[in-house]
């Protein structure tokens, strides 16, 4: 079987804003971290999406957390390591970004626009929002960072204005080409996902480039449904989502990662190995 019909599956372990309180098994801390990922890698995923978090639950930029992380990770199982530049409010471009260079991850987010960032009651049409600040030329920035330590960017993109974004900026010459984006899906501020801004997204990104799929609460699965269906590849995770099914919290991260997996098998195609998903999305090899 050739990397045609194999499907990436990420989890997103532990967001921003995700917490214990909500769903016990958010990991915390160096030694959760570590052991969650290698849950994740036994449970069929190939990459690891991380906000690194402190004992107490902070995201964290702190070098004596990111590095013990993704060294960690890496002698435990060969998983992809994919860092967060997000990590939480009142962080300059300048501090962000130096998970990247301290890290030295296999990929990292790179946020393709400054939005509007909210938590929402959709019963209710209440809002906590925060200003997600992502500059064209922070963007600019933390790709040129991103490519000196040899990490590739992954595009995540919340609105189809942030694809436009992105393939103004490339006339640059600047990205590692073929770029990969992260279709985000359910965030207030963002688009919802229903059948048109799906397909927008995929027939908008350029046509050699890779894709992923995911989306905020109930959001979450269908999106992994999608992305096996039209060919793409998928993300699930506590940082998304805390719920296995309905309102049953999920065990862990491994238990929404084996569901994800059984839904790709569903759509017949097979979930990637790490060394295949750095093949399919074209990563530079690790020294």
């Amino acid at each position: 079987m050739g990397l045609e019909n194999k499907c990436v599956v990420t989890c997103a372990m532990a967001g921003a804003a995700t917490r214990k309180q909500q769903n016990e098994a958010v990991p915390y801390g160096i030694k959760e971290t570590i052991e969650e990922a290698v849950k994740c890698y036994k449970a069929g995923a190939a990459i690891v999406h991380i906000h690194v978090r402190d004992e107490n639950g902070i995201p964290t930029n702190d070098p004596n957390y990111i590095v013990p992380v993704v060294q960690g990770i890496r002698e435990k199982c060969p998983i992809l390591v994919n860092l967060s530049t997000a990590i939480r409010p009142m962080l300059t471009p300048e501090e962000r970004i130096t998970v990247v260079t301290n890290g030295k991850p296999d990929m990292a987010s790179l946020n393709c626009g400054t939005m509007d960032f909210g938590l929402a009651n959709w019963e209710a049409g209440t809002v906590a929002a925060i200003i997600f600040d992502n500059t064209f030329d922070t963007m600019i920035m933390f790709n040129d960072k991103m490519k000196e330590v040899g990490c590739k960017p992954e595009l995540e993109v919340y609105d189809n204005a942030m694809v436009d974004n992105i393939k103004l900026i490339r006339k640059q010459g600047i990205f590692q080409e073929p770029l990969h984006f992260q279709f985000v899906f359910g965030i207030a501020g963002g688009v919802l996902l229903d059948p048109s801004s799906f397909a927008d997204f995929v027939q908008r990104i350029p046509r050699d480039a890779t894709w992923s799929a995911c989306g905020a609460g109930p959001n979450s699965f269908k999106s992994v449904y999608l992305g096996s269906i039209f060919g793409g590849n998928v993300r699930v995770g506590l940082e998304d989502n805390i719920y296995i099914s309905g309102k049953t919290l999920a065990k862990g991260n491994w238990e929404l990662t084996e569901k994800a997996v059984k839904i790709v098998q569903m759509a017949d195609r097979e979930p990637a190995t790490p060394e295949e998903a750095r093949q399919i999305l074209n990563l530079p090899k690790k020294k």
